[in-house]
């Protein structure tokens, strides 16, 4: 098979899953483990893939696609643990917390599991089982109902109408997209008004995005730059990006990433 069909092919099973393995490449086109990472790394310069940790997501650019959760869960790994363990520092034992849907956020729910006494809103799925798995008789977590998106999200007049009535101490943010004159964005335009209604019912709004996230514009907005109290982000925001998130959020936190864990 020729360097053009095979790229075709990666490109295709792309298409259909959202993200592939390395080694599920190599089965599927009967190549060597080099020549699919060379591949990789072509698609990647013609901006038609991100590469990450044992292989690749496709890459999304259009403001109203919505990747899937298991294709956005394989990317930026490392930075998204390392934001989530620096956000879980700032729930105290007792809080009541609101959590949007996310990848980011769904780590954040892991390291929440250790903080004691928690009252915890989503409308996450991943995040809600993710509580209920850690079995602990202290945490009580408010599932929204709503419309599932391809995130993972219930979202709706029925997740809106049940988060007015609600009063949180902390919600913690996860977003498509963050950048100077749209703020923060969303490419689904009911989690778009599930977010705004998310925002609405805390006292503090602390967004959980990693730095490929600035620059991305999503077709809705939910909320300005200078909306966030917190915004906890890592060290690859360019300097630029770091003086206009300083300026604008009332607090600017940047963790370095956790390095991937090697793979055997």
């Amino acid at each position: 098979m020729l360097a053009p069909q095979r790229r075709a092919q990666i490109l295709a099973e792309l298409d259909r899953r959202g993200s592939v393995r390395v080694s599920e490449l190599v089965d599927i086109l009967g190549v060597s483990d080099m020549t699919i990472r060379r591949d990789l790394d072509v698609l990647q310069e013609m901006g038609e893939l991100y590469k990450v940790h044992g292989g690749a997501t496709r890459r999304i650019d259009r403001s109203a696609e919505e990747p899937g959760f298991l294709a956005k869960s394989s990317l930026e790994q490392g930075k998204k643990e390392a934001i989530a363990a620096r956000a879980a520092r700032l729930v105290e034992p007792g809080a009541a917390v609101a959590i949007s849907a996310g990848t980011t956020t769904h780590a954040l729910a892991r390291h929440l599991i250790s903080v004691p006494d928690l009252t915890i809103v989503t409308n996450s799925l991943p995040v809600a089982d993710t509580l209920h798995a850690s079995a602990r008789s202290d945490a009580s977590v408010l599932l929204t109902g709503g419309l599932r998106t391809p995130s993972d999200a219930l979202v709706g007049p029925i997740a809106i109408s049940s988060l007015k009535s609600l009063h949180a101490d902390l919600v913690f943010m996860g977003v498509h997209g963050m950048d100077p004159k749209t703020g923060f964005t969303t490419p689904n335009l009911l989690e778009w008004e599930t977010n705004e209604a998310l925002v609405a019912c805390a006292r503090t709004l602390v967004v959980v995005a990693d730095s490929t996230k600035w620059g991305v514009v999503g077709l809705s907005s939910f909320a300005a730059l200078g909306d966030a109290d917190v915004l906890v982000t890592d060290t690859g925001l360019s300097s630029e990006a770091r003086k206009i998130l300083g300026d604008q959020v009332g607090q600017l936190i940047l963790v370095d990433p956790e390095p991937p864990v090697p793979s055997f």
